[in-house]
């Protein structure tokens, strides 16, 4: 099976394919032997003898975000740094508004939007903690794949193979590394209730994740983003993914115990840390007989 296929990932780029409009003021050219001082005087004698509609646009005034989006950020800054461990409680509102000299309202509401990305959990009576994977309400955060009939349960995993490589060009792009930088490749069949469901690759850099063994992975026991947490200190906070149908191959139909040619659900996923940092590209194909792909939107 191939792990990549780059008519698909070309649209898995993400901000690379934003577009970004500059404007460039069109001045009056000046003499190349003007020194900076003739130019200035020049400048301010246009500004004062032409008519407004003929001067060069005003620059705009820098923006200023918000007084709570500014203490937002330096909360994450201090999450980010590992201040506030994940499951740690973090000061009070009062405590952060004497911190950062700003009032207590200020202060909720940036925790407030921090508690909508999931990047802390208010508990009523015990104050804010910061999230971890290893709360039962975060284990189907990032994982869309719901029952048609009955609960929701966390599948059970079997490492196919577990190995250290170079990174091919895709996969060094969307990481955000090198080409041919350390990455560590995991393949894994998880299964519900006995039946493989979903067939999934993963890369991760190497960097980030030394010591990352198949011994490792085989002994813990929970969702694989609460190891990342732990052991490497690597917390997701969110995930961009694109999906399509996709027909079986015959090494996918053979670790799925499919026919060749069954349908299913291609997920291609970009995981991200603090400060928008790719530190997850995985590929996973979804058997959808019994289940479906469900993503609140909000």
């Amino acid at each position: 099976m191939s792990y990549i296929r780059h008519d698909k990932l070309s649209y898995l780029s993400g901000r690379s394919g934003e577009f970004v409009l500059k404007s460039c003021p069109m001045n009056p050219e000046q003499p190349n032997s003007s020194s900076k001082s003739d130019q200035a005087g020049q400048t301010a004698l246009s500004t004062t003898n032409t008519p407004a509609s003929q001067t060069a646009p005003a620059q705009l005034p820098p923006t200023f975000s918000p007084l709570y989006q500014q203490i937002k950020s330096l909360i994450t800054q201090s999450l980010q740094a590992g201040e506030w461990k994940p499951g740690e409680l973090i000061p009070s509102e009062v405590e952060l508004a004497v911190r950062f000299k700003v009032s207590q309202g200020t202060v909720r509401k940036a925790i407030d939007e921090l508690s909508v990305e999931n990047l802390v959990v208010r508990r009523q009576g015990k104050g804010t903690f910061v999230a971890t994977h290893h709360e039962a309400r975060a284990q189907f955060r990032f994982l869309h794949l719901k029952p048609d009939v009955g609960v929701q349960k966390y599948p059970t995993n079997r490492f196919i193979e577990v190995k250290r490589l170079r990174a091919p060009s895709e996969v060094a792009r969307l990481l955000a590394i090198k080409a041919g930088d350390s990455v560590v490749f995991i393949r894994r069949v998880q299964s519900f209730d006995g039946v493989p469901t979903i067939l999934e690759d993963l890369w991760l850099p190497g960097v980030i994740f030394k010591g990352l063994t198949a011994e490792l992975l085989n002994e813990y026991n929970g969702p694989m983003y609460g190891l990342f947490e732990t052991e490497f200190g690597t917390h997701m906070i969110r995930a961009s993914e694109q999906l399509r149908a996709v027909c079986a191959d015959a090494e996918a139909a053979e670790l799925l115990n499919l026919p060749v040619g069954a349908p299913l659900l291609d997920v291609e996923r970009v995981s991200y840390t603090y400060g928008d940092k790719p530190v997850e590209f995985r590929r996973g194909l979804y058997l959808t007989l019994n289940h479906h792909y469900q993503n609140e939107l909000s």
